[in-house]
């Protein structure tokens, strides 16, 4: 780890929709579940922060601290306002430790304009990158792969996806195991010519970055949930629309499995002697089990979790939070975009 990082988590924990006692619950179990956790600091309202802990059994100490936040972003907060009338809110005091170098990452639920917003200005850009993106981790056969960006920036540049597809190579690398990550490109069509006008620019963009990006080609949309790519790289409006419909279709099965299984007494026993490899699929496919999208590209870590998140995805945020600071990733992804940028410019 560099000396000038903490190593510390700042988690915004007033955000969420479901309060701060399932964040506390998170951190909990993150003490309980990862030992080698880095210290965390909870960004909140203290009077009742407090109460929370103790009834989770934690204390403040050398590992675990509260900053308080006399304010809280709401979801109908708009980014602007945020920034002007809520300097005190548990989000902008959390960037702030990062921006300030007391913190290195921040996870939080809340709102994600706000939260990109702040984060963007607050941290700015990592050097030679124009606009940061959300990555997020999809399951596929024999694995999952890295979507991104899976709504920062739904109008694009060519330069803005060929950055993507470094940051999400580094981000699979952290938080997937894979060295060398496949990119995909995605349009609708394999073929030659296939896809819009960025995507065409993008493609001949990727296929001179060799020695910095593993590009595999285009993909397709029938092609993402097979073992083709590591990483599937598009625009925001494209790449956000992909998420919401996978996360949409794992709830419409899973609502219509639990109605059939039920439907008689037959196959109500046979769920009963399948219960096993249901709850394996439930496990596989569950988007709580990667719960933090990061916000990648600035000066500094936000991971974002989705406002409905649990104690479980939360925890999963956390986990993704203790890697990525472990990984240095930042420092290897602005030596990458500045090798980039110098091939693209020749």
């Amino acid at each position: 780890m560099s000396s000038d990082r903490t190593g510390l988590i700042a988690v915004d924990s007033m955000g969420g929709d479901l309060g701060p006692a399932e964040v506390v619950a998170a951190v909990h179990l993150a003490f309980q579940q990862l030992p080698k956790l880095h210290p965390i600091i909870l960004v909140g309202d203290e009077a009742i922060l407090k109460p929370l802990l103790v009834q989770n059994g934690l204390s403040c100490g050398d590992r675990l601290s509260i900053l308080h936040a006399s304010e809280s972003v709401t979801m109908d907060d708009k980014p602007m306002v945020v920034l002007r009338r809520k300097k005190d809110s548990s989000m902008v005091r959390a960037i702030e430790l990062v921006k300030n170098g007391d913190a290195d990452v921040v996870v939080s639920c809340g709102n994600t304009g706000a939260l990109m917003a702040v984060g963007t200005l607050r941290l700015r850009t990592i050097e030679g990158i124009a606009r940061p993106a959300l990555a997020a981790v999809v399951p596929r056969e024999g694995g999952h792969f890295i979507l991104i960006d899976a709504g920062a920036n739904p109008e694009a540049k060519a330069e803005h996806i060929v950055h993507n597809a470094i940051l999400g190579s580094h981000y699979c690398r952290v938080v997937l195991g894979v060295q060398s990550p496949r990119v995909g490109l995605m349009t609708i069509g394999t073929e030659e010519g296939k896809g819009n006008g960025l995507v065409a620019e993008a493609a001949e963009m990727l296929k001179r970055l060799g020695p910095i990006v593993n590009y595999s080609g285009p993909i397709e949309g029938f092609q993402v949930f097979a073992n083709h790519v590591d990483v599937v790289v598009c625009d925001g409006f494209v790449g956000n629309i992909m998420l919401k419909s996978w996360e949409s279709l794992v709830s419409f099965v899973g609502n219509v499995l639990r109605e059939e299984l039920k439907a008689n007494a037959k196959r109500k026993a046979g769920a009963w002697l399948s219960r096993g490899a249901f709850n394996a699929l439930k496990e596989r496919i569950n988007p709580e089990r990667y719960g933090g999208a990061p916000l990648l590209g600035l000066k500094g870590n936000i991971l974002k979790a989705h406002g409905s998140s649990n104690r479980r995805a939360i925890l999963s945020a956390i986990r993704a939070a203790n890697e990525i600071i472990d990984a240095d990733m930042n420092h290897r992804i602005e030596i990458d975009v500045a090798k980039a940028n110098a091939l693209l410019s020749q």
